[in-house]
C-alpha cells in the first residue's frame, strides 16, 4: 500500500472516531503526495463539520475541479443550504442537471434550493423530477404538494398527500395537511374528519392541557352522543378570527344541549356576552379553579362543524352574518369620529406575525387609496404594527382609533359606522364578515385554506370580498385593482 494511501486511510479512521483535528492533519499530509478528490472533499467536509463554510466550499471546489462526482455536487450542496446560500444551487442547476439526471438528492435539493428563494414553479418542475426519479420520497411528494397548495394547483396538492398517505400510513401531521387541501377544495365532508389529526399535534394537547387537563380529557371529549340533558364545555384553540369565525355554530350547538360554557380569550369575551342569540350560557375569561366547573363532555371549537355533522355548504351557515352590535356603543362612537358625509373607510395592515408574516402590508400601500377624494380614513390597527400609524398620520388625516380600542366589543362598535373596511386577513376582517359589514380582505399569494380555490366569492361572509396577489410578495398588483374599484364607487 502506498504512502498516500496509508495517510488517507489514517484520516479516515480518525474522521470515523470525530477526531476532526487528527483527521485534518494526515488528509492535508495525504495531499502534498498528491491531490486527490476524494481527500479535498473530505477537508470539505471536516470544514463543514466545524462549521468552516467557507473554507468548506473551497475544499469541495477543489474535488469537484479534479473529478466531476456526483458525491461531490451532494456535499456542496449540502454546504449551501447550512450557509442557507440557496441562489447558489439555482445557479448550478442546468449545469448539474445535465451532468446528473437521475441523481435524486441532486435533483431535490435544486428543488429545494427553489422552494426557498420562492422560485414556485421551477421547484415544482424539479420536485416532479425527484418524484419521477424515486416514486418511494415522501419527502419530495410532501414538498410538491406545498408547492402546488401554493401555486393553487390544489387538486394536485390532494393527489400527492394521498400518495404521501400511502407512504405514511397513519401519520398525523400527513393527515392533517391533507385535511388543509381537502378543506382548500371545498370537501368538507372528508376534509372535517381530516382536520380531527390535528388534535394529536402538540399544540393541541398543550391546549387541552392548559385549559383544565383533569376534567378536560380524552375520555369525556364529546363525539356528536346525545347530551341533550348535558353541559358542554367548549373553548379555543386558536386565534381571535378563528373563534370568530366558528362562533356561527354555537346556535346548532345549543339545540343539542342542555347548557354552554365558553372558555374563550378576554377581549372577545364583551363581544359574546354582547350577543346572546350565540346561546351561550356562561363565558369564563380568566382562570377559574377547575372544582368551580361543572360540565359533563368538552370539545375544542374547531371541532364544532364535524362533531355537528355538517355537510356540504351547511359549514357556511351564519354567511349573510351572525353577530349583532351594541347600537348605543355604535351611536357614542358615530358622535366621536365619524360625522362625515365622506365615504367612511377602516384600514388594517398586520396581525399576529408569529403565524405569518407573509400577510402583513407595507403600511405605504395605502397612500393611492387615501388619496381618493371623498374618502376618510381609520386605522384599526393595534398592538403589534401599531407603531406604523405615524407613516400615515403624519402625511394625511387618518383617524387612529385602534389606539383607543381594548377589546372586540369596543371594535365591533366602531366597524358598525363604516361603509367599508379594507385588511389583511386577521380577526378584523372576520369581523366584518361577522356583523355583514362591506370588506375587503387583501391576501398573499399563498392563500389560507378557508378562502378556497375560487376567490371570486368568499363562501364564509356575504359582505367580503377577496383579492389575491399576483405573485409572492408583490402588494400593488392588488393595491391597483383595489383603487380602481374604490374610484369608482
Amino acid at each position: 500500500m502506498s504512502e498516500f494511501q496509508d495517510l488517507k486511510n489514517m484520516g479516515f479512521i480518525f474522521h470515523q472516531e470525530n477526531n476532526l483535528g487528527e483527521a485534518e492533519k494526515y488528509y492535508l499530509e495525504a495531499l502534498k503526495l498528491e491531490n486527490n478528490a476524494e481527500v479535498n472533499n473530505l477537508l470539505g467536509i471536516i470544514n463543514l463539520q466545524k462549521g468552516n463554510l467557507d473554507l468548506a466550499v473551497d475544499w469541495i471546489k477543489k474535488a469537484i475541479n479534479i473529478e466531476k462526482n456526483a458525491y461531490f455536487f451532494e456535499t456542496l450542496f449540502q454546504v449551501y443550504i447550512k450557509k442557507a446560500d440557496f441562489q447558489k444551487i439555482v445557479e448550478m442547476e442546468n449545469y448539474v442537471e445535465e451532468l446528473f439526471p437521475k441523481e435524486f438528492f441532486l435533483i431535490f435539493n435544486i428543488a429545494l434550493a427553489n422552494k426557498n428563494l420562492n422560485n414556485i414553479k421551477d421547484g415544482i418542475y424539479y420536485y416532479k423530477k425527484a418524484v419521477e426519479i424515486n416514486p418511494d420520497s415522501y419527502d419530495a411528494w410532501f414538498n410538491l404538494s406545498h408547492l402546488y397548495g401554493i401555486e393553487g394547483e390544489t387538486y394536485k396538492a390532494v393527489e400527492a398527500l394521498e400518495i404521501c398517505r400511502k407512504l405514511k400510513p397513519n401519520d398525523k401531521d400527513t393527515e392533517y395537511f391533507y385535511s388543509i387541501a381537502l378543506l382548500r377544495i371545498k370537501d368538507y365532508d372528508n376534509g372535517l374528519k381530516y382536520f380531527e389529526s390535528r388534535m394529536c399535534k402538540d399544540i393541541a394537547i398543550a391546549s387541552q392541557n392548559k385549559t383544565y387537563p383533569n376534567k378536560a380529557t380524552y375520555n369525556n371529549l364529546w363525539k356528536g352522543e346525545d347530551i341533550s340533558k348535558k353541559t358542554i364545555f367548549v373553548y379555543y384553540e386558536a386565534g381571535f378570527g378563528d373563534v370568530i369565525m366558528f362562533a356561527r355554530y354555537f346556535p346548532l350547538l345549543k339545540k343539542r344541549c342542555r347548557k354552554i360554557i365558553l372558555k374563550i380569550q378576554e377581549p372577545l369575551a364583551n363581544l359574546f356576552i354582547e350577543n346572546p342569540q350565540l346561546g351561550i350560557d356562561e363565558i369564563i375569561y380568566n382562570f377559574i379553579p377547575e372544582i368551580d366547573i361543572d360540565f359533563d363532555v368538552h370539545i375544542p371549537m374547531l371541532s364544532l362543524p364535524f362533531v355537528l355533522g355538517l355537510k356540504g355548504n351547511d359549514v357556511f351557515i351564519g354567511h349573510e352574518g351572525y353577530l349583532n352590535i351594541d347600537k348605543k356603543k355604535k351611536n357614542e362612537y358615530k358622535e366621536k369620529y365619524f360625522n362625515t358625509d365622506k365615504l367612511k373607510i377602516g384600514i388594517k395592515w398586520q396581525g399576529n406575525t408569529y403565524y405569518d408574516v407573509d400577510r402583513v402590508i407595507p403600511t405605504e400601500s395605502f397612500f393611492p387609496l387615501i388619496d381618493v377624494p371623498n374618502t376618510q380614513f381609520y386605522s384599526f390597527q393595534t398592538f403589534e404594527g401599531a407603531e406604523e400609524v405615524k407613516k400615515l398620520t403624519e402625511k394625511y388625516n387618518v383617524i387612529d382609533i385602534g389606539k383607543d380600542l381594548t377589546d372586540f366589543s369596543m371594535t365591533s362598535a366602531t366597524l358598525s359606522n363604516l361603509d367599508l373596511v379594507i385588511c389583511n386577513d386577521t380577526s378584523l376582517a372576520h369581523l366584518a364578515g361577522a356583523l355583514n359589514i362591506p370588506c375587503w380582505i387583501l391576501l398573499p399569494y399563498e392563500v389560507n385554506w378557508r378562502w378556497h380555490t375560487d376567490l371570486s366569492i368568499c363562501d364564509w361572509y356575504d359582505s367580503v370580498k377577496l383579492f389575491r396577489q399576483k405573485s409572492i410578495g408583490n402588494w400593488k398588483s392588488i393595491f391597483d385593482e383595489v383603487l380602481k374599484i374604490l374610484q369608482n364607487i
